[in-house]
């Protein structure tokens, strides 16, 4: 746990720094990098939802050991399984 808070601290010290810095600032001290990202990584979408509605979801899927994630995905493929129907 002591790591986790480490950790934590870093990033809000990072954030605070960001927030009053530009990358503009120290842009010819950055160096180049290869990045590979994950095949699924530009399927992800963002869909709002109903405070009430994402609480409810949140409750059910901590209940059922899943992710919220995984809830709304095994949720939607199961309707959208019976209306193709």
């Amino acid at each position: 746990m002591k790591a986790a808070s480490k950790k934590a601290g870093r990033v809000r010290e990072s954030g605070v720094y960001w927030d009053t810095h530009s990358l503009a600032d120290v842009w010819d001290d950055t160096d180049p990098v290869d990045l590979t990202l994950a095949p699924d990584f530009g399927s992800r979408c963002l869909v709002p939802l109903d405070p009430e509605l994402l609480d409810r979801v949140h409750r059910i899927a901590s209940k059922r050991g899943l992710t919220t994630e995984s809830l709304v995905n095994l949720l939607l493929e199961r309707q959208l399984s019976k209306v193709s129907a």
